[in-house]
């Protein structure tokens, strides 16, 4: 399905829990790739092409087929240090590991890995082993516009940084709970974040996720220069 949508020439495609793909100046980028999570189960055939690939952390409902589609799609897979060294070793062949504040430039876009106050391991030979930090992206396209991806995280009062740095047009924020922000911390996030929109993202995909957009959007009734956009899993905002 598609919306009508934020502009500046970058579709946003979700996939449900934190999958996202951005595409816009020929560049096709995936964030966060489970996507056999139960909102939306997508086969890899049906991705399209996929020039990068962004995990946020090690958790497995993050990675979720980075792997495979590494492989499939010859995409360059980006991650935190630790991580990157992981998933080399999983065999992912064009693989860029960075940390907190770096900024990479690739395929015309500028990509910045910001902090997140989350865990991260990671089941490796059957065994959680530490996988770096969490980490969240600022995704900039050629034509300025830019895109914050959270990650899994809490609030925290850095994200004024995070505005004043790179002044995101549009957020990607959890509002689950229980393992995330809820709709509540979610909502301070945008205020200090002020992004022109925001997509919930990390909720419903399991009982615990109590949270909802329509929360959120209540939340931010005040905000008027904000405008929460609620996607259904395989829905683009164009």
């Amino acid at each position: 399905m598609t919306q009508a949508g934020i502009g500046r020439g970058v579709k946003v495609t979700y996939f449900g829990h934190s999958a996202f793909k951005l595409s816009g100046a020929g560049v096709n980028v995936l964030i966060d790739p489970w996507l056999s999570n139960p909102l939306l189960n997508t086969p890899l055939e049906q991705v399209g092409k996929v020039d990068l690939i962004l995990v946020t952390h090690g958790h497995g409902d993050h990675v979720g087929e980075t792997v495979p589609l590494a492989r499939k799609t010859g995409a360059t897979v980006v991650a935190i240090h630790e991580l990157s060294q992981i998933l080399a070793e999983q065999g992912v062949a064009k693989i860029v590991g960075m940390n907190k504040g770096g900024t990479l430039s690739a395929a015309g876009l500028k990509i910045t890995m910001t902090q997140a106050v989350h865990s991260s391991t990671m089941a490796v030979s059957g065994k959680m082993v530490p996988a770096g930090e969490a980490s969240g992206f600022v995704v900039q396209f050629p034509n300025g516009f830019t895109v914050y991806h959270a990650g899994d995280t809490a609030a925290f009062k850095d994200m004024e940084l995070i505005k004043e740095l790179y002044q995101p047009e549009l957020a990607m924020l959890p509002i689950g709970s229980h393992y995330v922000m809820s709709p509540r911390e979610a909502a301070l996030a945008c205020r200090l974040i002020r992004p022109k929109w925001v997509i919930p993202m990390h909720y419903k995909t399991f009982p615990v996720l109590t949270g909802t957009p329509e929360e959120l959007i209540e939340l931010l009734k005040d905000e008027p220069g904000i405008k929460v956009i609620v996607l259904k899993p395989g829905e683009t905002v164009e």
